[in-house]
């Protein structure tokens, strides 16, 4: 017996990633809807091997639906997520908006799993941001063993990070340059084609940006409210994939070789660190796959018990689309099970 599974925003980036990575993993769904806006209704998608027509969510009963998994922006969030839990489905949401309210669980299940017990507080699960998920399934592990006392991480974020308006920029404005065309600037506040931009979301009164914020922010709320995090979020050049340059300050000693084996056993961590040319992972390896991986793993001799990482994944996987279905899955084996 399967799950009705809706999928709001299935015509943007995440949102047909959701539905691919739903077909690869061969998650036991009855039905998979896909919705988005009314100017996008029959707009076809693929979910594996099938075609399925968009529905308009303004038209939609979500009654009958187990799961829905949101990737439509923080206002469609805002006013649907809340009908669709009412009607009785359980919302993933993708978005910002809930993210932290108390009684919404924030969750990347390698690292509080357990969390998703107070779904049942309001129906839904916020994902969190997609540069603080990947960053906190390299420091769960980590955490466990010598405790975090401060991190501080820089940011080499994709442009699909902006989504689809981000990355068509970024392809307009690469061939501008080489034909000698005007570069146009509708997305980004400044041209992302050969360059990166130090600003991701709107500054805030203290001079970080909103990004910046929600890295610090979430991963109090899902890690340990005690960890210290400052941020500097760029937006660089690249398609798909988020880079993190991650400096850690331990309580308890730890050396990079014990850090590594750690994070070799570690759920959802893949360490790729040869101290050799080419011995590390960029965006381009990172794309289509599943895990976080790990490179650059070294000892910070200018403060005690302090470790420097890079840390790569595909934003558009574990950053949202993964997550939110890994979030499915342990949903419906813990909590929503049905008799076959």
């Amino acid at each position: 017996m399967g799950y009705k599974v809706a999928v709001v925003g299935a015509t943007g980036m995440v949102g047909r990633e959701m539905l691919n990575i739903l077909a690869e993993r061969e998650f036991p769904a009855s039905e998979v809807v896909p919705l988005a806006s009314r100017r996008s209704i029959g707009k076809e998608v693929s979910y594996g091997a099938r075609t399925l027509k968009t529905l308009a969510l303004e038209n939609f009963d979500f009654k009958g639906t187990d799961i829905a998994l949101f990737s439509a922006g923080g206002s469609v969030s805002a006013e649907w997520a809340p009908k669709a839990a009412a009607a009785g489905a359980v919302v993933i949401d993708n978005s910002s908006h809930f993210r932290m309210h108390a009684d919404v669980p924030l969750v990347v299940p390698e690292v509080n799993a357990a969390a998703l017990a107070g779904y049942t507080k309001r129906g839904i699960i916020a994902n969190p941001n997609c540069s603080t998920a990947q960053l906190v399934v390299a420091l769960k592990p980590l955490h466990d063993v010598a405790k975090i006392r401060r991190v501080v991480v820089a940011t080499y974020q994709s442009v699909s990070g902006a989504g689809n308006q981000g990355a068509d920029e970024l392809f307009h404005q690469t061939r501008a340059v080489f034909v000698s065309d005007p570069i146009e600037k509708k997305k980004f506040t400044k041209q992302i084609a050969f360059n990166l931009i130090p600003h991701i979301d709107s500054f805030m009164e203290d001079g970080y940006t909103k990004e910046e914020w929600k890295m610090m922010a979430e991963t109090k709320k899902m890690l340990d409210p005690s960890i210290k995090l400052t941020a500097t979020c760029v937006r660089v050049p690249v398609f798909v994939g988020h880079s993190e340059a991650v400096n850690i300050e331990f309580e308890r000693p730890i050396s990079a070789d014990e850090a590594r084996d750690i994070l070799r056993e570690a759920p959802g961590c893949m360490v790729i660190d040869k101290r050799e040319d080419g011995g590390y992972i960029t965006p381009v390896e990172c794309v289509g796959e599943f895990a976080t991986y790990i490179s650059r793993i070294r000892e910070d001799t200018t403060v005690e018990n302090g470790l420097n990482l890079w840390v790569v994944s595909d934003n558009l996987r574990k950053g949202a689309a993964l997550n939110a279905v890994q979030i499915a899955e342990i949903l419906i084996t813990r909590h929503l099970s049905k008799a076959a």
